[in-house]
């Protein structure tokens, strides 16, 4: 475990990859294989799948393992893989984790344990939770810091966790405030927990870099351009980096406050890289008029996907 923990920490754009399905809502295998090659082509530093934006929480154990084999044969080996192994419990959180380990994953993401509004662990439990996922597997973990869980992640917890489990190597901050607890948690943690990253599609990216991401963990509208952004941010031309980001982000304010986690299912099927943009019952359609404003500003913006596709 010792050397595997030296290893380079991945910086730059890790999008989080849409599970794609059938009309029927079955797995559409294919097209997760055509999102991976687009997402590669987009230059990006790795992929993240499972997660909240793959719709994780409607897939049953043995579609995980289907989405996972099929990635990691696509990617081969080109750019690291994130699986989030997510569950409330430790001992499931942990097979998870295994599992994704022995499949080929790099990095393991995990939200703190929480079931419902109410349901929550205490910052022991929490530390405890970590401890028994991470065991002496070979493998990177990363905290998922999201509103989605009820459990709390202050400052003072994220650093305590990071010291105490070594494999805890990155943190991804998608709260309110983020630059203000990614600046706090570089202090906190300091070389404890190097990979700092932000999400909500980088909406916030500029200011979290300023207080000390090393990346982002976007969906997969603009990944190219994000990436090519904290690019030319981490080489010193911080206003370049600017322009760009506010080129597009208008698109990502839409995606972020309109569409969520189907924004890039109907950017793709658009662009004919996959064959449909269903998301799974009970999930709500985004209505033709909220489609038609994003096809608008897709148009103006011209995102990497579009070209790619021809």
């Amino acid at each position: 475990m010792g050397d595997r923990l030296e290893r380079s920490v991945i910086r730059g754009v890790m999008p989080v990859a849409p599970t794609v399905f059938s009309d029927d809502e079955g797995l559409d295998l294919e097209g997760q294989r055509r999102v991976v090659d687009y997402l590669i082509a987009a230059g990006v530093d790795a992929i993240c799948i499972l997660a909240n934006y793959s719709e994780q929480f409607s897939l049953d154990d043995d579609e995980r393992v289907a989405i996972i084999d099929a990635t990691m044969a696509r990617a081969a080996g080109r750019v690291p893989i994130a699986v989030t192994t997510s569950h409330f419990s430790a001992r499931v959180a942990a097979a998870r984790t295994r599992d994704a380990r022995r499949r080929g994953a790099s990095i393991a993401m995990l939200m703190a344990p929480f079931f419902g509004t109410s349901v929550r662990a205490t910052e022991d439990g929490v530390v405890e939770y970590f401890k028994r996922v991470a065991g002496d597997l070979d493998i990177d973990l990363m905290i998922q810091d999201a509103p989605m869980s009820a459990t709390p992640l202050p400052v003072s917890l994220l650093a305590r966790i990071a010291r105490e489990v070594p494999q805890v190597r990155y943190v991804k901050v998608e709260v309110p405030q983020a630059a203000s607890k990614l600046r706090s948690l570089k202090v906190a943690a300091a070389e404890s927990l190097p990979g700092l990253f932000d999400g909500e599609e980088g909406v916030t990216l500029i200011h979290d870099l300023d207080a000390g991401a090393i990346g982002t963990m976007p969906s997969g509208v603009v990944p190219h351009e994000l990436g090519a952004v904290v690019r030319t941010y981490h080489a010193g031309r911080r206003d370049e980096a600017v322009q760009e980001w506010e080129r597009i982000l208008p698109l990502i304010h839409f995606e972020n406050r309109h569409l969520g986690l189907q924004a890039t299912k109907i950017l793709l099927k658009d662009a004919g890289i996959i064959a449909c943009d269903r998301v799974r019952s009970p999930l709500p359609t985004i209505s033709d008029a909220i489609r038609g404003e994003f096809r608008d500003m897709v148009r103006r913006i011209r995102p990497f996907a579009l070209d790619w596709a021809g």
